[in-house]
């Protein structure tokens, strides 16, 4: 339901006129006071969701660690049956955590305050192990295990369990207290509805949202300067600007969902951002299923965008590019080796070459490459793009760049996070095609910019390289970046990055 509701919104957002997406090109200038509270969220915070992940895994190690300790310290380290005891312990600490899931001991209520669920701790600690005990029973295997190692294990783990919870649920409230662990929301629209709506989000106990202003485009005659103690920080704009700066993490629109025309001219200027966007349902009359809607507590919203690449699904891609970052750089530092030789044998000047590109959530990054012309000719902004035959670029960089050897460099871009090894293509901040910027000629084109950029991409490996001599290009690209933005996966991440090497042999557009 939640990706049909997803798919719906971006086709209607994409329907409308051209004229209706000014955000991406305009350059505004935020009030001194929606700046100032702008630069205090520019730190990221900690995902509730990433928390309680990491408390799955401690907890799985709680358990595995204590009975294997016990193991040690009353039966002996004896090779013959370690492995029996091993299966035993693993099974449980997996049956423990998939058990504290389903009684809700993961929400971020219950780890707040272990206390108001102790009895449910417990009792989940003790099911567990009479589970275990069933189990070797209906097995017929209970005979093979030590009873005192199972009871001082219950007992020592049971201890360690609740220790571990209570210091979590210190340091969480403590995370909460100084904006450490929150998820950050803007309100879009004013009025008394965004005043109801702010005030039922307060009121929902053991709250993890903070509210960080509100954003109208109407004036002070039909949208109020503060609305529930917070004040309006400007029009939807300066949203886009304001969001580049601070950390967000939702965007609440706050609109009557039968407002059709004015949600989707919204959601063409707010869809570019790396944030999850919301339709408040709090003054909805209308109905959906429970499945349609995700809850602030009990605060109903309709799920339009998702942030991609979050949470969990950000770590793995980290772990993907520190790996394949370092097999490359080991695999190919020959190549990289011989390249800056000949570089230095050629003509003068560094090997590398530096050159500033959108980044993540357009911030400016630095991009390195082996130099392919010569120094006095290098173009940093890109304002002149390269094409066939182009006197500047020396015998070396032809090819270098031919083959893509002078972008081998960006493994060392990769490891250090400022690419991904797979994402869309970054491009320098001056690019143009017929004197335009690229986001002049692309509606939504800083959308591409919601997850990281990357060393090769989905457009890449469909042919869309090289020099930009037309619209369609930037266009094409710009359709491609944003389908595997839409669709990703670490298997469609491993299909580009294998099917680089074969598709670059088609050299055509790569001067």
């Amino acid at each position: 339901m939640k990706d049909n509701n997803q798919k719906l919104t971006r086709e209607s957002v994409r329907k409308l006129p051209p004229d209706a997406d000014q955000s991406s090109a305009a350059t505004n200038t935020l009030s001194p006071v929606a700046y100032t509270i702008a630069s205090q969220y520019a730190q990221a915070t900690n995902s509730p969701v990433m928390i309680s992940g990491i408390m799955r895994i401690i907890e799985f190690m709680i358990v595995a660690v204590s009975g294997i300790a016990v193991y040690i310290y009353y039966v002996g380290a004896s090779p013959s049956l370690f492995l029996h005891y091993l299966l035993a312990v693993l099974a449980t600490a997996v049956v423990t955590v998939f058990m504290l899931e389903l009684t809700d001991s993961y929400q971020l209520a219950t780890m707040r305050d272990p206390f108001s669920k102790f009895g449910r701790l417990i009792l989940t600690w003790s099911g567990v192990f009479a589970i275990m005990s069933l189990a070797a029973f209906f097995l017929k295997i209970s005979e093979d295990y030590s009873r005192v190692w199972f009871g001082v294990w219950f007992l020592s783990g049971l201890v360690l369990f609740v220790a571990f919870r209570l210091v979590m649920s210190r340091l969480i409230r403590r995370w909460a207290r100084n904006g450490k662990m929150e998820r950050r929301a803007v309100i879009v629209g004013g009025g008394k509805p965004a005043e109801d709506l702010i005030r039922s989000i307060e009121q929902q106990p053991y709250n993890d949202i903070r509210i960080c202003g509100v954003f109208d485009d109407r004036d002070a005659k039909r949208s109020p300067p503060i609305v529930a103690g917070y004040p309006k920080l400007g029009n939807i704009s300066e949203l886009i600007e304001f969001a580049r700066i601070a950390h967000i993490d939702m965007l609440i629109v706050c609109l009557p969902i039968t407002a059709e025309e004015r949600v989707l001219s919204l959601l063409k200027k707010l869809w570019v951002l790396p944030v999850d966007i919301r339709l408040s349902a709090h003054n909805n009359h209308l109905q959906f299923r429970p499945r349609a809607y995700s809850y602030i507590g009990s605060v109903a919203m309709i799920d339009l965008f998702d942030k991609p690449i979050n949470d969990w699904d950000s770590v793995a891609k980290r772990a993907f590019d520190i790996f394949f970052s370092l097999f490359g750089i080991l695999v190919f530092s020959p190549f990289m080796l011989a390249t800056a030789i000949a570089i230095r044998l050629e003509s003068k000047g560094s090997v590398i070459f530096k050159q500033q590109r959108h980044g993540f959530n357009n911030e400016i990054i630095e991009v390195w490459k082996f130099r392919s012309m010569y120094t006095e000719m290098c173009d940093p902004t890109a304002r002149n793009a390269v094409v066939k035959n182009d006197p500047r670029v020396t015998r070396v960089g032809r090819i270098i760049r031919k083959t893509s050897i002078d972008e081998l460099p960006q493994f060392f871009n990769s490891l250090m996070g400022t690419l991904s090894l797979v994402g869309p293509r970054p491009h320098a901040i001056a690019a143009h095609s017929h004197n335009l910027l690229y986001n002049d000629v692309v509606d939504g084109y800083f959308a591409r910019h919601r997850v990281k950029p990357g060393v090769t991409g989905w457009a890449q490996i469909n042919g869309w390289r090289g020099e930009i001599d037309t619209d369609d290009k930037i266009k094409m690209r710009t359709e491609f970046d944003l389908y595997y933005i839409e669709n990703w996966s670490l298997w469609l991440d491993l299909k580009i990055l294998f099917l680089t090497p074969v598709r670059l042999l088609n050299t055509d557009n790569a001067y």
